[in-house]
């Protein structure tokens, strides 16, 4: 199973060569690095990732009926479900799409739903990406070149073949298309995921194009081409963030937005892939009422777990993280890629009343987890085998079905003992191997 492991080496230097990498930001400067590759993969046995599939599937059907519902008729509200305060105060929420409905009312079309595996086996989600969810274009590259290293390893184990990402992409692009061309939209070379936005294009057979290739003309949205020609767009995988989309409408100071899409969008003249205000859904403090969701728009029991959360928004659950404050692990809700995130036995006890301080003034701020003592996975370093923490963030696609990818991003921690493994963090990555039998 291991066979690749002498490949690993040759693997990365590829992956070094494609510019397989990610940009950071810090400090007020962009640096970029590889993000490194570790060559035994995680394997799901098929009985195990058909129960995340159901499980993701309702999930993300819940999270599409909230926004759907939240930026309508607020039925969920009205019925006490999710506080009112709560839901709007939250920087995710974008009053500027109230009442907009998406083509065929789909807002989250990628979805990227984190998950962990406690050592019981007992899989928890601890976070849901709606708005620009990125990483699988690197088990898709990944992927390819192991097959070039050793395709006897994939023609003697009954691997989910993950080629197909490209195409479930295409095929959700094509049935929100509102009429024209998909184009998959990019802020340009600097942007932190650049690689997977030409990446994805090259292989959905999209146009990349950037935000000044793009005008809008009566109502609709066109593409620029060779001497000012207009070629019509229908769909807009838009990996651009949404204060940035429309200076217009959001930010006025923005550069890399494309002036009055908001309002070709809100008319229904093209399809804006993720939709803007999903942020309302994949907040960190709404993520406590998912399970409430699922119960009261699918009227089943959730399949998946979340991490047990407690939010200080409430008293009783204030008064619970401020007495195990130690037990737990705090985040901040606005924050993301590892950042803010607090092990509460890790600070001096200065650093804990300050801590504490601030949920007592700001209980909107913050959510508090259980510490999930989640599964090591074995990963080569330098010549040994060792073990660390690793997560799965899951692909779920949305269009005229709701899909899982077969595949998904392995990340691990590359520091002993971490649970921080996101790529901006210094984490790695390896396939996910999903067995077909």
């Amino acid at each position: 199973m291991y066979s690749l492991i002498p490949h690993a080496e040759d693997i990365n230097s590829l992956l070094a060569r494609y510019g397989v990498k990610f940009g950071i930001y810090k400090n007020n400067t962009y640096r970029e690095q590889l993000f490194p590759f570790d060559a035994i993969p995680r394997v799901i046995e098929k009985k195990e990732f058909d129960y995340l599939e159901k499980g993701l599937i309702q999930r993300v059907d819940a999270l599409n009926a909230f926004l759907n519902d939240i930026y309508g008729e607020k039925k969920i509200i009205k019925d006490g479900i999710v506080p009112e305060e709560f839901a709007f105060i939250s920087t995710g929420y974008l009053p500027e799409c109230e009442g907009i409905v998406p083509s065929k009312k789909i807002y989250s079309h990628i979805s990227g739903i984190d998950l962990v595996q406690a050592k019981d086996g007992t899989w928890y989600v601890l976070e849901d990406n709606l708005r620009v969810p990125s990483g699988a274009s690197f088990p898709m590259i990944a992927r390819k070149l192991c097959r070039r290293a050793d395709p006897e390893t994939f023609r003697t184990h009954a691997i989910e073949d993950n080629r197909n990402y490209a195409s479930m992409l295409r095929e959700v692009m094509d049935y929100v298309n509102t009429g024209g061309i998909n184009v998959i939209l990019t802020p340009g070379r600097y942007n932190s995921a650049f690689f997977e936005h030409s990446y994805l294009a090259e292989q959905a057979g999209v146009l990349l194009v950037k935000p000044n290739d793009l005008v809008v003309k009566d109502g609709y949205l066109y593409f620029k081409g060779f001497s000012d020609s207009l070629e019509k767009v229908g769909a807009v995988y838009r990996r651009i963030s949404d204060e940035y989309m429309d200076p217009m409408t959001f930010c006025e100071e923005s550069v890399i937005g494309v002036p009055h899409i908001m309002e070709v969008y809100r008319k229904g003249n093209v399809a804006l892939i993720n939709a803007p205000g999903n942020g309302a859904a994949d907040d960190k403090g709404i993520y406590y009422f998912v399970p409430k969701m699922i119960s009261y728009y699918l009227k089943e029991e959730p399949i998946l777990h979340n991490a047990p959360t407690y939010l200080p928004y409430y008293e009783e659950d204030r008064d619970y993280v401020l007495e195990h404050f130690d037990e737990l692990v705090i985040k901040d809700v606005a924050e993301a890629g590892g950042y803010g995130v607090v092990f509460g036995n890790s600070l001096t006890e200065e650093q804990k009343a300050e801590f504490k301080e601030k949920i007592k003034t700001e209980p909107r701020r913050f959510i508090a987890q259980e510490v999930i003592d989640f599964k090591d996975l074995e990963i080569k370093d330098h010549d040994t085998i060792v073990q660390r923490k690793a997560d799965l963030r899951a692909f779920v696609l949305s269009g005229k079905e709701t899909k899982v990818w077969k595949s998904g991003l392995t990340r691990y921690s590359t520091v002993p003992d971490s649970f921080i493994v996101n790529s901006s963090q210094g984490g790695g990555f390896k396939d996910t191997w999903v067995l077909s039998q």
